[in-house]
């Protein structure tokens, strides 16, 4: 497991390289994060959220730093089978 893994806490907040937001954290799982569901109106609607550890940039108090702007990180975000979903 990647080191910066071991950091990341259920609650963090997810932000882009661009300083947006990108979702909260509900677990680690392997290599990728899991976001929590939002409501019911964000765009992901059913899905569940992922994002790669691969991603990671750092992690700072209670947040997790992407090198990926949130709009990009948001369109590599994959089902737990692993499958690429375009939200």
């Amino acid at each position: 497991m990647n080191e910066k893994a071991f950091r990341i806490e259920r609650d963090m907040v997810v932000i882009g390289h661009d300083g947006r937001p990108v979702g909260e954290v509900d677990s680690v799982e392997g290599d990728r994060i899991r976001l929590k569901k939002a409501s019911p109106s964000d765009h992901a609607g059913d899905h569940q959220r992922y994002i790669e550890m691969k991603l990671v940039s750092a992690v700072e108090g209670d947040q997790v730093r992407l090198f990926a702007n949130a709009e990009v990180a948001v369109y590599v975000e994959e089902e737990e089978s692993g499958r690429s979903v375009k939200l």
